[in-house]
């Protein structure tokens, strides 16, 4: 039998894990909670010291597994890369953002390679997870790693296997949520497979190489952003139409076949779905292929925090209110509901494009009491009082956040702006509109 198969069936493999962030976190704590002794990399001290001490910084992850595995020295946190060379598998779950001219930034997996290569050694996996485009495990990371003088495939293993991490599912967690796998080779499927089985109780899906791994992962946000574009497309048109766009998505999901229901918003966020479609477009380039449905659902789903911008300009019209010098008041600004993760929030660009029309933007969030995006900081308001919603000419909803009380904002709000229908229980709906 192979040897690092053995060490991952007998559990005596050391397990590594850079970036300590959404995936990297759980990640690291279900190989330590699976029995592996289990090395978190991450270059930024905070996390680092935060995991040594048993701090929990990730809404998935429950407080208590960590502060166990810690203290039990299944999980330790570095960011002194030499310890690499203790590991025997490492897997790669750093970001992968777009650029200022909305291309795949994958200096990250870059770095986080070389930072691997000189502490390399002979039966070592290696897996990426980061989301990336179609071909970069093997056109990118494999020479990269190879530059260490081992040879992928026989003296060491790569394969990609895209993270499905979903924050604040109730349901879906690291554990529990299915894998695919695709390796350089067959060997290198088998033993990243092999990984994933000791460690999961989902099952693990083999595929033949790294970039059919990689395509499924774009596939799959690729194919919610097509579905959302055109939900937020008919939900522009159901307004000039005065038709009820969420009665008219309740009645076509009675349909029990044929239909899965999306439904429009503010704009999309998160760090694969709003992005993932700007790695397959720059790709087909180089193959003289242009995606023209998928950048045709980007420029619809792209635009929405404009358009709600407009819509709200619209509102306060009514109420012979300019929205210049107009407050406005922001409910949420996490990319969705019930968690603080506010990477790319639709939220965040409403608010940037209300003040680049002149507004005064609060926001309160339950779960978000500040963000720093793109160098641009603002700091929430830490109580939704009666005063706050009086003084407001228009709050709008971004976020549908269950530990909002929307009653109480229905009673209190001049006018609401619900571009989430968070407030569809709500029975007073004299001051509200639906996006």
């Amino acid at each position: 039998m192979n040897i690092l198969k053995e060490k991952l069936l007998n559990k005596t493999a050391v397990l590594g894990v850079v970036g300590l962030g959404y995936v990297g976190l759980p990640l690291a704590v279900e190989k330590a909670k699976a029995g592996y002794h289990t090395i978190g990399f991450d270059i930024q001290e905070e996390k680092v010291n935060k995991v040594n001490a048993g701090i929990n910084y990730i809404g998935d992850v429950v407080n208590e597994d960590l502060a166990a595995i810690v203290k039990s020295g299944y999980l330790k946190a570095t960011s002194d890369f030499s310890m690499v060379a203790k590991a025997d598998c490492v897997c790669i779950a750093v970001p992968t953002p777009l650029d200022a001219y909305q291309q795949p930034d994958i200096s990250y997996v870059k770095a986080s390679a070389m930072s691997i290569v000189p502490y390399m050694h002979k039966d070592m996996l290696i897996v990426l997870e980061s989301t990336t485009y179609p071909g970069t495990t093997e056109e990118l990371l494999k020479p990269i790693l190879e530059s260490s003088g081992l040879k992928c495939g026989v003296d060491f293993y790569l394969a990609f296997s895209p993270e499905r991490v979903d924050p604040g599912n109730l349901i879906y967690k690291t554990k529990n949520t299915p894998k695919v796998v695709g390796g350089i080779t067959p060997l290198c499927t088998d033993i990243a497979a092999t990984m994933y089985e000791s460690i999961l109780e989902a099952p693990v899906h083999r595929v033949s190489t790294p970039a059919i791994a990689e395509m499924e992962k774009i596939l799959e946000n690729t194919y919610r952003n097509i579905n959302i574009g055109l939900i937020n497309e008919l939900a522009i048109l159901c307004n000039k139409m005065n038709i009820n766009i969420w009665e008219v998505i309740d009645a076509a999901k009675s349909k029990p076949y044929g239909f899965q229901a999306f439904y429009p918003g503010p704009g999309l966020g998160g760090h694969c779905i709003p992005l993932d479609p700007y790695y397959l477009s720059w790709k087909a380039r180089e193959y003289g292929f242009h995606t023209s449905m998928i950048e045709s659902s980007m420029m619809i789903n792209d635009k929405m925090p404009e358009y709600c911008a407009e819509r709200s300009g619209k509102i306060l019209n009514r109420f012979q209110k300019s929205i210049n010098g107009s407050k406005i008041l922001i409910l949420g600004v996490a990319y969705k509901q019930d968690v603080d993760d506010f990477r790319e929030s639709p939220a965040i660009k409403v608010i940037d494009e209300l003040e680049k029309l002149g507004a005064h933007v609060n926001f309160y969030d339950p779960f978000v009491s500040a963000y720093n995006d793109h160098g641009k900081s603002k700091k929430g308001l830490e109580k939704l009082t009666k005063e706050i919603l009086e003084v407001a000419d228009l709050v709008i909803v971004t976020t549908a956040h269950t530990k909002v009380d929307y009653p109480f904002v229905q009673q209190h709000a001049k006018f609401i702006f619900d571009t989430k229908n968070a407030m569809k229980l709500v029975k007073e709906r004299t001051n509200i509109e639906l996006l």
